[in-house]
């Protein structure tokens, strides 16, 4: 499985892969990561966003030297590091990953519509609209979900200042002391973070569409940067403003401080930011879509049409199998869980494993015949 080279024609800019990056990072996780993180680590946990922020810098690294290393996307790394079949095992795993992805994102955002904005809308209705706009963008080509990506991070901004306003509200003791919980503790609720900071990882797969690789790897790191410091601010505001016990009563935190702000042309701003949101969403179910229908491709002699109509109707029929609020949560839990293991475990193992291969590669290179 060699890579595939693309076409410049169908290549991006290396400084788009900021939007790439940071427009799969902040999504629907970002309206209730903070009741989360705090269960383990109390109001220490925004020491938790800090540590993970470093870490995924870090496996942000790793995934450009596995690239680099592999000539390549993820299906290259694989087909090196592990040969044919255990190769393609691993791209189906990688595959079912951004489908439960892809599930996980949409339906967390259409229960958020359903319990403040429209309780009677189907979930059937919503995602078959929703998946048909995002179909027809991804057909486009990877050039125009960069652009939907690059929409979604700049025309809804402006919330960002939204949650300034309930600063006269806010009360920065509640912070206090710090460091009272131990750094297991605070590991833990950065590693609760985890589903709030996943997206990186498409990096993997979008890697040979970057016209200029090397000069992107400063604007991948700053979309990490700039997602971590968003989640810190948002969390720390959120912290000043509500208890400790309050919080814990808040599934959606951000949702809830924006009930509080008072504008004299809008009465009820969640009900804005709620819509605005699904600006936000867009790219994230576009590329995760995307990277599950090409990495189908790479393994299979399937178009990438047809691999993407299929992995389509898969997400709509798996969207209606959660209608319970305790089944989304545990599917939010549960891949938390699972993508901790394959962002923060997995790429470290694949980066020692593709070194290893390179190194003996170039040692019999230069081995004297």
């Amino acid at each position: 499985m060699t890579l595939q080279k693309v076409s410049k024609n169908f290549q991006v800019s290396p400084f788009l892969v900021f939007y790439l990056i940071h427009s799969t990072q902040f999504g629907v996780g970002a309206l209730g990561y903070q009741r989360i993180i705090a269960m383990s680590a109390g109001y220490d946990a925004w020491i938790g966003i800090i540590l993970f922020g470093f870490f995924t810098h870090i496996i942000i690294y790793m995934i450009y030297k596995i690239c680099e290393k592999s000539d390549g996307d993820l299906a290259s790394a694989h087909r090196i590091a592990f040969g044919k079949w255990i190769g393609n095992f691993l791209n189906l795993l990688f595959v079912v990953y951004f489908i439960m992805t892809v599930v996980t994102v949409l339906r967390t955002y259409i229960e958020v519509i359903q319990v403040w904005l429209f309780p009677d809308l189907s979930t059937w209705f919503f995602s078959l609209l929703f998946l048909i706009l995002v179909f027809y963008i991804i057909t486009g080509g990877f050039r125009v979900i960069t652009g939907v990506a690059f929409l979604g991070v700049m025309l809804p901004a402006y919330l960002i200042l939204t949650i300034v306003l309930p600063l006269e509200y806010a009360n920065f003791r509640n912070l206090l002391p710090i460091f009272d919980h131990s750094f297991k503790d605070i590991f833990l609720s950065g590693k609760d973070m985890t589903l709030s900071m996943l997206g990186f990882e498409t990096l993997l797969i979008f890697y040979p569409f970057i016209s200029k690789p090397q000069q992107s790897k400063k604007w991948a790191h700053l979309g990490v940067f700039v997602t971590s410091f968003i989640y810190l601010i948002f969390a720390l505001i959120t912290f000043a403003y509500f208890s400790e016990d309050k919080l814990q009563k808040n599934i959606w935190a951000t949702l809830s401080i924006w009930k509080i702000i008072e504008l004299p042309f809008v009465e009820r701003v969640e009900y804005i930011g709620i819509a605005n949101w699904c600006l936000i969403i867009l790219p994230n179910v576009c590329l995760f879509l995307w990277c599950a229908s090409r990495l189908a491709k790479r393994m299979t002699k399937l178009k990438h049409r047809t691999s993407l109509i299929i992995i389509t109707i898969v997400v709509f029929i798996l969207m209606n199998q959660f209608e319970d609020r305790k089944l989304i949560n545990d599917l939010n839990s549960y891949l938390g869980q699972v993508g901790f293991y394959m962002a923060y475990i997995y790429i470290p193992l694949l980066f020692l494993i593709i070194t290893l291969v390179h190194w003996r590669k170039g040692k019999k290179e230069d081995a004297p015949s």
